[in-house]
């Protein structure tokens, strides 16, 4: 196997489920968000050990990565939370996904499309409340529900929403989240006075599971937080699942004065022995983090020195290492630096860095054991 890899920890990844179980109490169904490559973690390997653990539904952005998930045999609701093309309507019905939907042309297309099939189609109905990307108003969510009631092979399994600052603690993004919460119990109460059922009520994502009781509803949408990232300080005790791994494959000395990779940019400011890391941006290490960021080995950092290469990089090891040739570093992982460490320092979130690992890192699952269902 490649040296640079990827262990995924399932162990944990069901410990996280379990810790969410906890906070949200024995109620509110969990929707497993699995798009992107279930955030990088493998969407196939985490889907199986999140139905085994007791998740009511799972969740894609696209038909493809839905497409992936039946083909590997997957039969358990699969929410599609982006806007399929018209043209992917035919496999949304084939596929049995549950498009989330929000305009009177999409929703027709779509009747078109199950009727075609000769198949009933679930769609959940998503009300815009402040987050400004797809969705409908709270005031038009009725007359939408029963556009899709008519339907002959369309059913209203779901309302939904999204949050778009639940992760934030400041006093205005917590107003304006409870604004949202608002808005859309009056759109889903909007429903329910028409004499439709709006089925599964659904808004919290992380941050809502987090901090605000009152979104978790009928289900739950926590993405980041079952992959081991918190979205702040709370009461959900989550650990990482991803840990990547490179080994040293080689050393060389080098004499201070001496620059190194592209662009010269670092100079020894001693005699040190660099490792060569077979671990660079097309693998999912930034090249931002050039000069910025250490690895671990033995449980110790080194510096990683010289611009990120798209295959390599360089640690700097220092004038008279214990480091052997072939032993493992931590890029990062639990009990090191880990991606919101990593994330912190380009200024963005560990989503974006466990999503760019590349597929050409392997994935090692370990711990595949469930744990006990939630």
């Amino acid at each position: 196997m490649r040296a640079t890899k990827a262990i995924i920890h399932l162990d944990r990844f069901c410990r996280n489920i379990q810790e969410v179980r906890k906070k949200i109490g024995p109620k509110p169904r969990i929707c497993v968000p699995v798009k992107a490559d279930a955030y990088g973690h493998g969407a196939v390997r985490i889907a199986r050990m999140a139905l085994e653990t007791g998740a009511a539904c799972l969740a894609v952005a696209a038909v493809s990565e839905g497409a992936e998930l039946r083909e590997a045999g997957i039969r358990a609701p699969i929410l599609l939370l982006s806007l399929p093309l018209p043209d992917e309507l035919p496999e949304v019905v084939s596929l049995g996904l549950i498009p989330l939907v929000s305009d009177k042309d999409f929703i027709r297309q779509a009747a078109r499309a199950a009727q075609t099939a000769g198949k009933t189609l679930e769609l959940h109905l998503k009300i815009d409340t402040g987050m400004g990307r797809l969705g409908c108003s709270p005031e038009e969510a009725p007359g939408l529900a029963g556009l899709i009631a008519r339907e002959k092979y369309l059913v209203l399994g779901g309302t939904a929403t999204h949050l778009a600052a639940a992760d934030s603690s400041a006093p205005e993004d917590r107003a304006y989240t409870q604004k949202q919460l608002a808005r859309f119990r009056e759109g889903v109460e909007g429903i329910r006075r028409a004499g439709f059922d709006p089925g599964i009520v659904h808004a919290a994502n992380s941050g809502g599971v987090v901090f605000h009781e009152d979104s978790r509803l009928d289900m739950v949408r926590p993405g980041i937080l079952l992959y081991g990232y918190s979205p702040g300080p709370g009461t959900v005790e989550v650990t990482p699942v991803m840990e990547f791994l490179t080994r040293v494959v080689f050393l060389k000395k080098v004499k201070k004065g001496e620059t190194l990779s592209y662009g010269r940019t670092w100079t020894a400011p001693r005699d040190t022995v660099i490792a060569t890391l077979p671990a660079g941006y097309a693998d999912g290490l930034p090249r931002a983090l050039s000069g910025k960021f250490p690895v671990t080995i033995r449980g110790e950092r080194y510096p990683l020195v010289g611009r990120i290469c798209m295959d390599q990089c360089l640690a700097d090891l220092g004038p008279d290492p214990r480091i052997r040739r072939w032993e493992e570093v931590t890029v990062f992982g639990p009990g090191s630096l880990t991606a919101a460490d990593m994330a912190a320092v380009l200024g963005t979130i560990p989503y974006e860095i466990t999503c760019n690992i590349n597929k050409r890192v392997p994935r090692v699952y370990q711990g595949s054991a469930s744990i006990g269902e939630i």
